[in-house]
């Protein structure tokens, strides 16, 4: 992966706004914490997007995201940082995370992942092919991907990282 430079107004019209409002327990956890607006907009944003939410990819790119921080228990740890780290305008190359819900959808379904959770990871993919340059799976101009867990809470050793997912034999 390299560092992208992208311009925001171009990514901002795919993405969604939210208007949901924190959830009572997101308000008390601000209140208890001391946080301030910043946190309690990042909650504003992150409610609505529980176990039955229909959102299961999450974009980020370029100073831009889906999520944030507020959204570790949506978007895992990884995801989330990630999410936070875009919003900040650090340097992270474009990418998507797949909510932790689809764990529990894949054993709530009978070991079967959601029918449109391929198509969304794939329209995902598309959005990375075009702001890299690179096709996923491509022979001569391959755009390698990295895949990595992130659960709601830490738990090394328990899954490994795929690296240069995309290389092929030729």
């Amino acid at each position: 992966m390299r560092e992208m430079s992208v311009s925001k107004s171009k990514n901002k019209k795919a993405l969604k706004k939210t208007s949901a409002k924190p959830s009572r327990k997101a308000k008390l956890a601000l209140k208890k914490n001391g946080a301030g607006k910043l946190a309690a907009k990042r909650a504003t944003s992150a409610a609505g997007t529980d176990k039955t939410s229909k959102k299961f990819v999450y974009f980020f790119s370029a100073g831009i995201s889906e999520g944030n921080a507020g959204m570790k228990n949506i978007l895992g740890g990884k995801g989330a940082n990630l999410a936070e780290m875009t919003s900040m305008g650090l340097p992270v190359p474009p990418g998507f995370t797949i909510s932790t819900v689809m764990c529990q959808a894949f054993f709530d379904n009978d070991s079967k992942l959601p029918e449109n959770l391929k198509a969304k990871a794939t329209e995902a993919m598309v959005k990375v092919e075009k702001l890299i340059g690179k096709k996923f799976g491509d022979v001569a101009n391959p755009l390698l991907v990295s895949v990595r867990s992130g659960a709601r809470a830490s738990m090394p050793g328990m899954m490994d990282t795929i690296l240069n997912l995309g290389l092929n034999d030729q």
